[in-house]
């Protein structure tokens, strides 16, 4: 069996390993830091364990509504018990997740017999990898080579993160004290994700976005956008569209920022504003993490801002290297469920098989509040390939299960051919819509009709059941 070096122990690096090794393959993970990645470490789970915190902040708050009364207080009396946020409690509670998630990854490997190396991996000619290890340089060899290196924060040069005043999404998991006053820059996941999470937690905070919508994505149906901004007003969050910062400045009162008119809307003017903030978050994307990896060197192709470059079996330009996630930029599908999906590729090419990597079918999950769960074509892109479609949305208000746990706001969207009623785009803002999505993933990857969907039982009640309701209503019309 081959000899495979996979770099990076991220979720594409660690479920290529598992593969690799289960399949019998000689396997060293190298990775500087603790496994699991930036997913692990500074991404998912980190910030989906804050959020489950403010989550049960915001619950707690209203759970007069639920009948919930403090001890001592007669369920007729005005009086309501006060809860807020221990920042300091949340983290040790997220640090805790962390490492029981790492030690959990680390143990496969011991039971897998995946070598791990820790070190900074540096590629070298004729399928070895040079690692700088705490003990000294190691030299490995292999038949083959996965980089799995991953991303880091894309820092802007007009706006300096000093990880005090300006910060970065990394920063944004480790405050010990919640910012009295925050703008977060950057409208998109990352960006609504910690506004919404912030606010709970008692910021007041700012979301600045270029473009005219929050999550101006093209897979991000515009009805989401519409109702994520309708929430963030309920919310007491602040929204400005189509601006952009074009200058702070920090004092010992906070940073003053000046937003004006954004370059990327043409035909759009308006005065400049100024806030004052005591903290900024820049979320305005991901860069590449390919420094000490030596790829120009080894041959190994890149684009123009530094992505490497892999063809549709996850082969570099160079025989024998592939590479998977995020490493590979915004070309491809930047989630880690899409980099596990390219490392079990990979393997596979790697064991000799000849597998394509299919994008066709690869879900969303976005942790704002509402939650928002997101798979195949949006109305606007379907009708942009000159598909003749036609859309249904029912909203969450609408099933009893969402009246039962008080969650409301919220629809179900299927986007569908008109002729054939195949499915070809889901959209599910609402409670626990990241999970419900996978119904959708389903039915899509099967080249499901709505039919199919409306004509299978659905437990009641369950929030579940707006996907056969959204179905059936979609077969009146």
């Amino acid at each position: 069996m081959p000899k495979i070096i996979i770099i990076g122990a991220g979720p594409g690096g660690y479920a290529a390993a598992f593969k690799a090794a289960r399949a019998g393959a000689f396997v060293t993970l190298v990775d500087k830091s603790d496994m699991g990645g930036t997913c692990l470490n500074n991404g998912c789970i980190p910030t989906k364990t804050i959020k489950a915190s403010a989550d049960a902040l915001k619950l707690a708050r209203r759970l007069d509504q639920f009948g919930i009364v403090p001890a001592g207080f007669h369920p007729f009396d005005a009086g309501t018990a006060f809860f807020n946020v221990d920042m300091p409690s949340v983290q040790v509670r997220k640090e805790n997740v962390r490492k029981t998630l790492c030690a959990g990854l680390e143990k496969t490997c011991v039971a897998l017999k995946v070598r791990l190396v820790r070190g900074q991996a540096e590629l070298q000619a004729g399928g070895s990898v040079l690692v700088h290890t705490a003990s000294g340089i190691e030299i490995i060899h292999g038949d083959a080579i996965i980089l799995a290196n991953g991303s880091k924060t894309l820092d802007l040069p007009s706006l300096p993160v000093d990880h005090t005043w300006i910060f970065n999404s990394d920063d944004a998991l480790d405050l010990h004290t919640i910012p009295r006053r925050m703008l977060i820059v950057g409208g998109g996941v990352i960006g609504c994700e910690f506004a919404f999470i912030y606010r709970a937690f008692g910021s007041d905070v700012t979301i600045v976005e270029g473009l005219d919508r929050l999550l101006p994505l093209p897979s991000v149906d515009v009805e989401i956008s519409r109702l994520l901004q309708r929430e963030a007003k309920k919310c007491g969050l602040h929204v400005a569209l189509a601006q952009t910062v074009k200058s702070v400045t920090v004092s010992r009162r906070g940073v003053t920022c000046e937003l004006g008119t954004s370059p990327f809307m043409k035909g759009i003017t308006g005065p400049d504003i100024s806030i004052e903030v005591d903290a900024v978050l820049v979320a305005v994307g991901r860069a590449p993490n390919c420094q000490g990896l030596n790829l120009s060197e080894a041959g190994v192709a890149t684009d123009a801002t530094g992505w490497i470059v892999v063809d549709d079996r996850m082969r570099t330009s160079v025989d024998g290297i592939y590479a998977i996630g995020d490493t590979l930029g915004p070309s491809r599908i930047m989630l880690a469920h899409s980099a596990t999906a390219e490392g079990l590729c990979a393997v596979d090419n790697c064991l000799g098989n000849k597998i394509h990597m299919d994008y066709s079918v690869i879900p969303s999950a976005i942790f704002t509040s509402p939650e928002i769960g997101i798979v195949g074509l949006s109305e606007a892109q379907a009708k942009e390939q000159g598909r003749d479609v036609r859309s249904c949305l029912v909203q969450f208000r609408e099933m009893g299960k969402a009246h039962a746990m008080g969650e409301l706001p919220g629809f179900f969207k299927l986007v569908c051919e008109k002729g054939s009623g195949r499915i070809l785009g889901v959209h599910i803002a609402g409670a626990h819509s990241t999970d419900i999505i996978a119904e959708a993933a389903l039915a899509i990857k099967n080249s499901l009709t709505v039919e199919d969907v409306a004509n299978t039982i659905h437990a009641h009640p369950t929030l579940a059941e707006g996907m056969c309701e959204a179905a059936q209503a979609w077969l009146r019309v």
